[in-house]
């Protein structure tokens, strides 16, 4: 097995062990029998464990805003923001949904992980920056943000993806009265 493929197989191996049980829980060696991987060419893909998580992180942020932008995108823009909230529903709404990645990770790890924490804040400015653009301007980006968190730590600890729904109404509402001023 090549080095490219070793690390796809422990980048998928880390993201399924990590976010179902948490990184904390995870050891190394339940990657290496999880993905198959040698124990020699793990470490050879990633010399320690917070390289792994850091990784992993970096690649769930990635492919989690591009689906959410491909999903966005393909609706009306004057539909971009309601859209989100119903790309949130869908997210979770799917049986493996354990809440946010990025969120969890710094829950479990917080500032003693600093390059983690620092992959977690950079996920968290790019997809504000999102919302801000679909927004129109800073201020109501923010408030969709917000929402946008809030929901997700709601349907993460209590397995209702209606936290969308709520989550849309309120903002739909904001988009009124920016609209109105």
């Amino acid at each position: 097995m090549d080095h490219d493929e070793a690390r796809v197989r422990l980048l998928d191996t880390a993201e399924e062990l990590f976010y179902a049980r948490g990184i904390q829980a995870v050891g190394m060696d339940a990657i290496r029998s999880g993905s198959g991987v040698s124990l020699k060419r793990l470490y050879q893909c990633f010399p320690a464990k917070g390289d792994l998580v850091e990784a992993y992180l970096r690649r769930r942020d990635e492919r989690w805003r591009r689906s959410l932008a491909d999903y966005v995108s393909a609706r009306p823009p004057e539909d971009a923001v309601p859209a989100v909230f119903d790309w949130l529903r869908r997210w979770f709404s799917e049986d493996d949904f354990r809440g946010c990645a990025f969120i969890n990770s710094f829950g479990e790890l917080g500032d003693g992980a600093p390059r983690v924490a620092a992959v977690v804040r950079e996920h968290k400015d790019l997809v504000r920056d999102y919302l801000r653009s679909l927004a129109g301007s800073d201020e109501l980006g923010d408030q969709i943000f917000a929402l946008v968190e809030g929901a997700t730590v709601i349907a993460g600890i209590t397995g209702d993806p209606g936290a969308a729904e709520s989550a849309k109404t309120a903002a739909v509402a904001l988009l009124r009265a920016s609209a109105e001023r």
